[in-house]
């Protein structure tokens, strides 16, 4: 298996040098040759497999001959041995035809945890093959900080260097990121918004002279190898089900719901992709209008869904386009500049035929936070409830169940959920502990350059 740009222009890669990247040479992302198949008797297996064995299925047919099954299964059950509760991604019927799916069940609680446990141990091994250090480079609207920290603290091999928006993350969130005594942990909090944040990350990618001094991988969304980790559970919860299903994904960065487009493109048959947005609606605007154009970031209760630029979006309209590279790098080098792109009609009616999205307030957010709680005695957080918002507009047909993702545990948003419930939720030990131990992080404002030089003085050298 080999992997290409989105852009056209990058020489193909293996996976292994796929995994230790960011963006590819010419600035786009990167994504599999061809997409790998899955034979009939693999889904028949699915129903009564557990889960580390359909992630084995999934990730040796991205991997190919790089690692052999006992590598992948011995980082595969390391990764996955450290979830509490009911299994990595347990599904949950709240009303019939109506689930949960709950991805929270990691060592941060949130999603990210089932991708970057993964990630951090495949990334890992790798580095010790080559004999090689990398610097880890991330931008969080708030969960994946804390996950990526949780999976790469005191690793040897790498310094992890994580931003993330000042004052527009939960205090929970901020302390899981800032309390890490690691030495090899160093966080920023960037005087800006996430969107921001991320554009710095991509500058510093772009700019191959630094990238390649300091050794820079990327383990947001824009790492496809998290793609290939988020698609499994597509499959799980499918398998258990045994029937396409409709899901409704809470969407910031695009990167949970393409990760769906990637289970599909692999032949699982799935009845509908629902993007769940705030009122930070592009998703919305542009299946609508045709017109992608990002307006200024709103706060709001969902805040890791604040976000106008969605990076994952650039590969489905790699995919919408028939992978048209040529196109679709014109159409990024003008939306740089310009601020927006017009869609064709055929790209659009590729995406719309794949996808749908629908914002919800905050006010609406509430209210299903608070009816939730009263209904079935439970607390979700504001992400889940913007899915379950959606979700419930939708008409439950027999035949096709819908689903919604679940992305992190209400403990996460005490000070949301109690002005929805008039409760606060219970606060798991590995929460409480962050809210005693000292933090520790830098300000810095939005500046290349002041980023690129705190960066250069600790990072992992070549």
């Amino acid at each position: 298996m080999r992997y290409i740009s989105t852009r056209g222009t990058a020489p193909p890669v293996s996976f292994a040098d796929m995994l230790l990247s960011g963006l590819t040479s010419d600035r786009g992302l990167a994504m599999p040759e061809e997409w790998p198949g899955l034979a009939r008797e693999d889904f028949e297996e699915f129903a009564d497999a557990s889960y580390s064995r359909v992630a084995l299925s999934i990730l040796r047919k991205f991997a190919g001959d790089h690692c052999g099954d006992d590598e992948l299964c011995a980082d595969i059950d390391a990764a996955y041995g450290r979830f509490e509760g009911r299994g990595v991604a347990p599904l949950v019927e709240i009303e019939p035809g109506l689930y949960l799916l709950e991805l929270f069940h990691g060592p941060t609680l949130a999603f990210k945890d089932i991708a970057l446990q993964l990630l951090a141990r495949l990334m890992v091994r790798e580095l010790e093959r080559r004999d090689a250090r990398a610097t880890i480079l991330v931008a969080t609207s708030g969960d994946t900080g804390s996950a990526a920290i949780a999976a790469f603290r005191g690793r040897p091999r790498i310094e992890l260097f994580v931003l993330h928006p000042k004052g527009r993350v939960s205090d929970v969130q901020r302390r899981q990121m800032t309390t890490s005594p690691h030495r090899n942990v160093h966080n920023i909090a960037l005087e800006g918004s996430f969107d921001e944040a991320q554009a710095l990350v991509k500058s510093l990618f772009a700019d191959t002279t630094f990238a390649e001094a300091n050794a820079l991988v990327a383990v947001n969304s824009i790492n496809f190898a998290r793609i290939i980790a988020q698609s499994v559970y597509y499959f799980t919860a499918s398998a258990a089900l045994q029937m396409p299903v409709r899901f409704v994904v809470p969407t910031g960065n695009f990167g949970d719901i393409f990760a769906g487009e990637a289970a599909s493109r692999m032949g699982l048959g799935i009845a509908g992709l629902i993007a769940a947005t705030n009122a930070n609606d592009i998703l919305a605007r542009v299946l609508d209008t045709g017109v992608y154009e990002p307006v200024a970031a709103v706060p709001t209760l969902s805040p890791a869904m604040d976000i106008q630029v969605p990076s994952n979006f650039e590969r489905a309209l790699f995919e919408a386009s028939g992978r048209d590279s040529g196109w679709l790098a014109a159409a990024m080098e003008s939306f740089k500049k310009e601020r927006t792109l017009i869609l064709s009609a055929p790209v659009r009616d590729s995406l719309r035929a794949r996808y749908s999205a629908t914002a919800v307030s905050d006010g609406e957010t509430l209210d299903t936070m608070r009816d939730t709680y009263r209904r079935w005695g439970r607390f979700i957080d504001p992400h889940t409830a913007v899915g379950l918002s959606v979700a419930r507009r939708l008409e439950i047909r027999e035949g096709s169940p819908v689903v919604v993702l679940a992305t992190a545990h209400s403990a996460k948003f005490p000070e949301t959920v109690e002005r929805a419930t008039g409760t606060v939720p219970p606060l798991p030990l590995c929460l409480a502990q962050s809210y005693v131990e000292a933090e520790r992080y830098t300000v810095l404002s939005n500046d290349i350059d002041r980023l690129r030089a705190f960066i250069a003085t600790r990072s992992a050298p070549t």
